[in-house]
């Protein structure tokens, strides 16, 4: 029987290798991770990301879930907010990630009540209805299943709770030759330069252009039984944010 395929960026690759050849990529930049982020987006992913955070709107005891969570940003304000009768865990598939995060937040003081999990999106390790808040910040595109990682974020999320999805998606079409030039030109010489790694970030790239675009995602996470969703356009549609509640 023939393997199942997906892609890898503009590549095919079998369902059973994307995971590793992803992990492969993370585990080259996650030194690098944060400076990368602000070189490639000049700074403005720390606004989406705080546009991400209000829109939240987390309070204090409530728990939430930060996947693909990496370097642990929006982890550290999500501590802040839920307070020490609160909780937060910050999950990526990603160990080299995670240890990068855990450096980062225990240098800031961040600690009583934040967990480190490392899981599979598509296959959560949390009991059912636990979760007031599930966030996944430029990470979703890197999942094999995405339907399995929507429908395992809506299990783990408890009645009105709520997802929020941050990534990058299509901008609008006069900004898509300028977008073009500066992804598949500029960014994998940055990611040379900066961090010996052109590579990686030729499939960062690669793999924008292979994420649904916010029209598909908002239906996708329809389909996987979220209501009352919508999107936001950020920077012309470069960046949208996700929204859906499980009723």
């Amino acid at each position: 029987m023939t393997d199942k395929t997906t892609h890898f960026g503009y590549e095919t690759v079998s369902v059973a290798d994307k995971a590793g050849r992803v992990r492969g990529v993370f585990d080259s930049v996650a030194g690098n991770y944060d400076l990368m982020n602000d070189l490639m987006s000049g700074g403005l992913h720390r606004l989406w990301k705080h546009f991400t955070i209000e829109q939240a709107a987390v309070r204090r005891g409530q728990t939430v879930l930060d996947l693909a969570g990496g370097t642990g940003d929006l982890a550290k304000a999500f501590c802040k907010k839920v307070g020490s009768s609160g909780r937060v865990v910050l999950a990526d598939i990603n160990v080299a990630m995670l240890q990068e995060g855990r450096r980062r937040l225990t240098d800031a003081g961040v600690a009583g009540n934040l967990s480190i999990a490392q899981v599979n999106a598509e296959n959560l390790p949390f009991p059912n209805a636990v979760f007031d808040l599930v966030t996944i910040a430029f990470g979703l595109r890197n999942v094999t299943d995405k339907d399995a990682a929507l429908q395992s974020m809506l299990r783990v999320l408890k009645p009105g709770g709520k997802a929020i999805i941050l990534e990058f998606t299509e901008p609008a079409a006069a900004l898509k030759p300028a977008y073009d030039l500066y992804s598949f030109k500029i960014l994998p010489l940055l990611g040379k330069l900066v961090a010996d790694d052109d590579s990686s970030y030729q499939y960062l790239a690669e793999s924008i252009r292979m994420h649904p675009n916010q029209e598909t995602l908002l239906q996708m996470m329809q389909n996987a039984g979220f209501e009352k969703c919508r999107f936001h356009n950020l920077a012309g549609g470069i960046v949208a944010l996700h929204i859906g509640y499980r009723i």
